[in-house]
């Protein structure tokens, strides 16, 4: 279009120039004008105007609606005649992207984007495009607001409602002498208030005898520790194509059917380690993750909502681009670990040394459990079921996993215990 009137003002000022007709004279006069309104129009078009976008929370799980409310404020004294919005956060579906109307001076106008949660992983809300221009789309403007926030998806998360425990070995494992922060039932002594210390840790006899706070310390309870190893090689992950998303519209607007994972090895064992994490962490547990990615991930075990939040933010992270072996991962951590703890190994690996690994496992008095993710119905190599055999005749407990399966039923072998309430605050 600019080009367009360029040439009706070149072309009037040469016919004007040739023939003195004050018919081309006006032309002249009126595409001069408009490009110097239309140039003018621009440049005040986007001044002070502002975008800001505020997310109700930015913690959030795979298959969740995720809310962000923007704001388009328009500080001047003249109506802005169209306002474009571009969300250009890498999240997926993001449906922040707007054209308003008529933004009336010192208006401010909300509206609320609200995208289906797809991909786990750290998202950055943001940046914020804003275009206009004049109203010939002669002289287009823009601007760019940085993100101010990220937003972390959590991976889905299924209920389990048992799980394998291994053969020959009390399911308390051996006992743990570990002060803790937490209260347990085991008390291990007293000593002098701190600030920050709890009121109900306050030993009430002995601050009466003594003439000052005194308060309880305690011992982790006798519980092994269970840690949760996921393969993160690439080398054994495999994925079939995905299925393409329904637009997302028709999600927002109608109830919500069952959240499907992605075809791949990499989400079924991250959705798996969270899950048997929840697991465990609901029983009292105190639960460890070991993952070697393209870094090394390694969180000491602990109990409560607070140790899954932690688990979560960084199985929110992990990917399948890691080049160590999950079997040399297994014999570097497993020195670590204490005696009775149990181990369980998340893995599509089809190779002899994941039973070579468990079984070195068994030998250190760990307690292995391995959860085999079918390759094959990913795409990738057969050999899982020999892999399961092998691990069988060591009498290591197999939980095998295909593409496409209930997570909880493949993974609720066995009759449930007793469950506490658990929160992620």
């Amino acid at each position: 279009m600019l080009w367009l009137i360029l040439g009706l003002f070149a072309a009037s000022a040469l016919a004007l120039a040739l023939t003195g007709n004050p018919l081309y004279a006006h032309l002249t006069y009126l595409w001069a004008l408009v490009l110097l309104v239309s140039r003018i129009w621009s440049a005040v078009a986007l001044r002070g105007v502002e975008v800001r976008r505020q997310a109700r929370t930015l913690r959030a799980q795979m298959g969740q609606v995720f809310e962000e409310r923007f704001e388009v404020i328009n500080p001047g004294r003249w109506t802005r005649l169209w306002l474009e919005v571009r969300d250009r956060s890498p999240l997926p579906h993001s449906r922040g992207s707007r054209v308003l109307s008529m933004i009336g001076p010192r208006q401010r106008y909300r509206y609320l984007a609200r995208t289906r949660l797809t991909s786990r992983g750290v998202f950055p809300l943001g940046p914020t495009e804003i275009r206009s221009g004049d109203p010939f789309g002669l002289f287009p403007v823009r601007r760019e607001f940085p993100p101010a926030a990220t937003l972390v998806v959590y991976p889905m998360t299924v209920e389990v409602r048992s799980f394998p425990s291994p053969p020959g070995l009390l399911p308390g494992g051996e006992a743990l002498r570990r002060r803790t922060h937490q209260i347990t039932p085991n008390a291990a002594g007293v000593r002098e208030y701190a600030p920050g210390d709890p009121l109900n840790r306050i030993h009430w006899p002995s601050t009466a005898r003594r003439d000052r706070l005194i308060v309880k310390e305690f011992e982790l309870d006798p519980l092994a520790e269970v840690w949760i190893f996921v393969d993160a090689e690439r080398a054994v992950h495999h994925a079939l194509p995905s299925a393409p998303t329904a637009p997302a519209d028709e999600l927002l607007w109608r109830p919500f059917g069952p959240v499907t994972l992605p075809p791949s090895t990499e989400e079924y064992a991250v959705t798996i380690a969270a899950s048997v994490g929840q697991y465990f962490l609901r029983r009292g547990r105190a639960v460890g993750l070991v993952c070697q990615g393209a870094g090394l991930t390694v969180l000491s075990p602990d109990r409560g909502g607070r140790q899954l939040r932690k688990m979560l933010e960084a199985l929110a992270l992990v990917r399948a681009d890691g080049d160590l072996p999950f079997s040399a991962l297994l014999g570097v951590q497993a020195r670590h670990l204490p005696r009775g703890s149990t181990v369980v190994l998340i893995t599509p690996s089809t190779r002899r040394e994941v039973a070579v690994a468990a079984d070195q496992l068994v030998r250190r008095g760990l307690r292995p459990v391995v959860v085999l993710l079918d390759a094959a119905t990913f795409g990738g190599p057969p050999g899982t079921e020999e892999l399961a055999a092998a691990l069988r005749a060591l009498r290591v407990p197999v939980v095998p996993v295909a593409c496409g399966a209930d997570l909880t039923g493949a993974l609720s072998l066995t009759p449930p215990p007793a469950a506490q309430p658990l929160g992620m605050g």
